[in-house]
């Protein structure tokens, strides 16, 4: 079992950021939020955890993505899972992501291409 779930597209729906992701090969019978995000520095991502039939899977956020994330904590937009056409509220990623860019700004440990790419999407700051 693959235990990655990689997000394709995301879509605006009202007030809702909607991540598609590409199919997984095994039925979905449960998902659920597991309320974590960590970052992926050797991938330049974020890492969504979520439940599948009771087996972890991290959804990954490219930072080709982030600028829609960077909307979601400015707005306080909700956001979704979409993965073999289930859907799931993804309840923790604004208070999960913002604590997680605080502890990325200035922090070498992430390594410098993932400070310098946050701290240029989500707090406007410049490469040095």
């Amino acid at each position: 079992m693959q235990n990655r779930i990689e997000i394709t597209t995301c879509v605006m729906k009202k007030d809702e950021l909607h991540l598609k992701a590409e199919a997984i090969e095994q039925q979905i019978e449960q998902i659920e939020d597991m309320k974590q995000v960590l970052a992926d520095s050797d991938n330049m991502s974020f890492v969504y955890i979520v439940e599948v039939n009771e087996q972890f899977m991290y959804v990954g956020l490219s930072d080709n993505m982030w600028p829609h994330l960077k909307n979601v904590l400015q707005d306080d937009k909700k956001v979704f899972l979409e993965v073999n056409k289930q859907v799931v509220e993804l309840t923790a990623m604004k208070e999960e992501l913002t604590d997680l860019i605080s502890n990325i700004e200035g922090n070498v440990n992430y390594g410098d291409d993932m400070v310098a790419r946050v701290e240029e999407i989500f707090l406007d700051k410049k490469s040095r």
